[in-house]
């Protein structure tokens, strides 16, 4: 998939058309546009377009009425840091988290990272994956979590918080009726970030509503994806119960950004994240 900065601004221009049609509710008016929780997005939802165009991708998100983006990567920029903090801070974006690996947070690249995201002004360090074999039994998932432990609270100093980013095989039973989610989580401080991701809960067999009932005030961040539906099905348009987890989040969550993954339709993929931002916007976020 090949996109000129010209193609790129033309789905500029159709994406936020698509948002302000999105907006109208069978003639009503628009819903109240307060939001107790900003919107950002993951930029791996859009990496076939960003690796090619980063700044066009910015734009784009941007004018769909996104308020931040979490990168999974950064396509060269984080050498240039205060310039990548300048291209948020024009197209109005705040830096809502990274995806990092953990050999990122650990050694001399601690001191790195901090310093990138200081310069960004995002405090979410979420490790995006780690080899299965960390989840495979119950005294593992306590190892890991000790791990966890240790970098949150070196983080806290430093005005950060460290985090774990959900994935389905992370919801199978390891012993017993334990899952290594509930293990892992139920053996970590208040300060190791929750990133419950909606859609790999359910695909992995989770129950998203028990476990933001069961850890309240643990998901800082949380990744708004959709669960059934037709394939490739956006926000608003699957079997997810979007209401329940909204009051989940705003009440006992602790919740301080939504995040939409979106990552299911690689050959257009601005124009699904547009379409996700615009469902949502029609739900009152």
């Amino acid at each position: 998939m090949n996109y000129s900065r010209r193609s790129m601004l033309k789905i500029t221009a159709a994406t936020a058309a698509m948002l302000a049609a999105g907006l109208k509710l069978d003639g009503a008016e628009m819903p109240n546009q307060e939001k107790k929780i900003p919107i950002g997005l993951q930029l791996y939802s859009v990496r076939q377009v960003a690796e090619k165009d980063l700044p066009a991708v910015i734009q784009a998100v941007g004018k769909m009425g996104y308020q931040g983006v979490e990168f999974a990567g950064y396509y060269g920029w984080d050498k240039k840091a205060a310039d990548l903090r300048k291209l948020l801070d024009d197209n109005n974006l705040k830096c809502c988290g990274t995806h990092t690996g953990l050999d990122t947070l650990t050694g001399d690249n601690y001191k790195r990272t901090v310093e990138l995201h200081k310069t960004l002004g995002n405090k979410f360090l979420i490790v995006p994956y780690l080899d299965p074999s960390n989840f495979k039994t119950v005294e593992a998932c306590k190892k890991l979590a000790a791990t966890f432990n240790d970098l949150a609270a070196k983080a806290k100093a430093d005005g950060m918080r460290v985090g774990y980013h959900a994935h389905a095989g992370d919801f199978k039973k390891i012993e017993g009726d334990a899952t290594a989610w509930d293990t892992f989580f139920g053996n970590t401080a208040a300060e190791v970030v929750m990133q419950l991701d909606i859609g790999n809960s359910m695909d992995g067999g989770g129950d998203p509503y028990a476990i933001l009932k069961k850890f309240p005030g643990r998901a800082g961040t949380i990744h708004l994806k959709e669960h059934g539906g037709k394939p490739g099905a956006p926000i608003g348009e699957g079997d997810v119960r979007w209401n329940e987890i909204f009051e989940l989040c705003e009440k006992p969550g602790g919740t301080e950004w939504y995040i939409v993954e979106h990552e299911s339709d690689p050959k257009t993929p601005l124009e699904s994240v547009a379409k996700c931002i615009a469902n949502l916007r029609k739900m009152g976020k």
